[in-house]
């Protein structure tokens, strides 16, 4: 049975800190960590954690999209999990769009990332995965991604202003 783990929060050290490689994916405490994880994401409606998030510097996240209350217009992806990901190529266009984050609870704000992305990961089975993803779904990935260098999502705003739920929702007329 999956167990919910703390999601540290901004700023917290080791939201700071390059994650570590994954090594033996099939090891059990790996395999019950990546199970925790994504448990840990459901029950926090996020679209994805990574386990910086939840005190674990390793490279590893979870992805899971799908409509919520935080994210009404998500599209439907199965729960992944991500391990030692790298992005090999980003595409030409950036899009600026609003993204919120568990380590820093009811705040969002404005960032720009890449519209497409072209992906190398391992898959909790120990297949390597080349994948393309666009949109959302690429948003988050590089929101996630970008966790495992120890960088937060506010670090790449243009404007360094972050908005409330509240305030969010006002904006975005719901």
């Amino acid at each position: 049975m999956a167990k919910q783990l703390r999601i540290y929060h901004y700023p917290h050290p080791v939201l700071k800190q390059q994650a570590q490689p994954v090594s033996n994916i099939a090891d059990k405490q790996i395999q019950t960590f990546i199970d925790d994880l994504a448990h840990t994401c459901e029950l926090a409606k996020g679209m994805g954690i990574a386990a910086p998030q939840v005190g674990y510097s390793l490279r590893i996240f979870i992805l899971m999209s799908h409509p919520n209350p935080r994210y009404p217009y998500a599209p439907v992806m199965p729960t992944t999990a991500v391990i030692n990901p790298e992005i090999i190529e980003y595409g030409s266009q950036q899009i600026s769009d609003w993204e919120g984050c568990l380590s820093i609870p009811d705040k969002r704000g404005q960032v720009p990332r890449s519209e497409t992305i072209y992906v190398k990961y391992t898959d909790r089975y120990g297949e390597e995965v080349f994948a393309d993803f666009e949109g959302f779904i690429a948003r988050v990935f590089q929101h996630e991604y970008d966790h495992l260098q120890g960088t937060m999502f506010f670090e790449r705003m243009k404007e360094n202003r972050l908005y409330t739920n509240v305030e969010f929702h006002k904006i975005i007329g719901q």
